[in-house]
């Protein structure tokens, strides 16, 4: 789903996130060719969350729903064997990208930058704990149980409120992940970008190793 500002409230009140903009059905996009490394690189409304360094050979980009499964699964199962070996090590810049499917998934967005406040170690901290925790938050109430998080993060509950009706921070989401849709064609997640090559699903540590390793030998 692409983020608007059309009123969608019917569907947001179910939430208790009246405060955020509608969602419009996700438009199936065709395949396209492969994206070069500079137009994933451009910079996008709201700074990178990178971990690694920004020098280093490799760089991937992963496009994430909070709300999504398999994102989740990922970040459970893969992305730790990622960190250890090729981030921590220095070998690759991992950049996480929010490309929200649904309405708790871009408040989860907007919860985590706002606590994150350009802190990338912190970002992912929060971002980790949002999925792990994907069952409480997503099914339960949205709101309540975000705003929990917020407190327990550090945040009071008027800057939590303050967050989550921030329509300056949706608006940034909203111009990403129309950027990622149009011209990297994103139509799913999770979508990695490895040095511009695109990946799309819940992938292996052993399918990452055998497109990264050729790259760090070249």
């Amino acid at each position: 789903m692409i983020i608007t500002r059309r009123a969608f409230t019917a569907a947001l009140s179910l939430t208790g996130l009246a405060a955020l903009a509608g969602f419009t059905p996700l438009r199936l996009i065709s395949e396209a060719l492969a994206q070069s490394a500079a137009d994933v690189a451009k910079p996008q409304s709201l700074p990178d969350m990178a971990l690694g360094p920004a020098d280093a050979a490799v760089t991937i980009t992963e496009y994430a729903s909070m709300t999504c499964p398999h994102c989740a699964a990922f970040n459970a199962t893969v992305f730790p064997k990622l960190k250890a070996e090729y981030i921590d090590t220095g070998k690759v810049r991992y950049i996480f990208r929010e490309f929200p499917l649904d309405i708790q998934a871009a408040a989860g967005s907007m919860l985590t930058r706002c606590i994150a406040n350009g802190d990338a170690q912190k970002y992912f901290a929060v971002t980790d704990m949002l999925f792990r925790s994907q069952n409480d938050w997503v099914v339960k109430n949205t709101t309540e149980t975000l705003t929990r998080i917020g407190k327990q993060a550090g945040l009071s509950q008027q800057q939590v409120e303050a967050c989550l009706k921030d329509q300056a921070l949706l608006d940034k989401i909203a111009a990403d992940q129309k950027y990622a849709s149009d011209i990297l064609r994103v139509d799913s997640t999770p979508t990695f970008f490895i040095n511009g090559e695109k990946l799309k699903g819940e992938s292996s540590i052993e399918e990452f190793q055998k497109r990264i390793n050729p790259l760090l030998k070249s």
